[in-house]
């Protein structure tokens, strides 16, 4: 049975959002080197990759926190699909910035917000889940109530999993690492030793960045 995990794992990697490359790491933004690359911003430029994405997010929102009042969208990746979740449930939107602006009103959430609001947080991707934390707990501090975080795709690391459970936040992501796997797996794209290699990535990638 392909579930909603498979559908939007394959779709990311028909419009090429995600690249495996077990033999030839990518390097990231910070310098890690890693077997996968995921660029979510590829899907704002497909419409039924992102009405995808945004019916689905929609219904798992609606589904765990009917009482959600506010849709929140982490800057700038999440602000795209926050916006087009917030359209499917006819509610508010918010976006929350890395850091409060340095001119103006040095607002850090941007967008008609109550303290004591129910609030949901959207962001693309998920590695250790240290930005859209962080933006989490702006919005705690600034008095909304976080009902939990929603995304695209998880990494599934280790450390995101200690971290959102230090936050106690809940995380849901529409795909995943094992759904990406499981996927490419069933197309012969994967041989059985780059799924250990990719694995391995994922217990410990700076281990694993450290040793290419």
């Amino acid at each position: 049975m392909t579930t909603i995990a498979h559908q939007v794992a394959q779709a990311l990697i028909d419009i090429h959002a995600i690249g495996l490359r077990p033999n030839q790491p990518f390097t990231w933004a910070s310098g890690l080197k890693s077997p996968i690359y995921c660029d979510n911003r590829l899907t704002i430029g497909y419409p039924q990759v992102r009405q995808l994405i945004a019916t689905n997010l929609a219904t798992a929102i609606k589904g765990q926190f009917p009482d959600v009042e506010v849709i929140g969208g982490t800057a700038t990746a999440g602000i795209p699909h926050a916006a087009w979740v917030a359209a499917e449930l006819n509610l508010p939107m918010v976006y929350i910035r890395s850091k409060p602006k340095e001119h103006g009103q040095g607002r850090q959430i941007e967008g008609p917000f109550k303290a004591g609001q129910k609030l949901v947080l959207i962001d693309d991707l998920i590695s250790t889940g240290g930005s859209v934390l962080q933006a989490a707990a702006a919005a705690q501090k600034a008095g909304a109530a976080v009902l939990g975080i929603f995304g695209i795709f998880s990494y599934e690391l280790v450390a995101s999993q200690k971290n959102f459970e230090a936050a106690k936040l809940p995380l849901t992501t529409l795909s995943n690492f094992s759904a990406l796997l499981a996927v490419e797996k069933a197309a012969n794209n994967l041989t059985a030793e780059q799924v250990n290699v990719l694995n391995e990535w994922r217990q410990d990638p700076q281990a694993w960045s450290d040793a290419h």
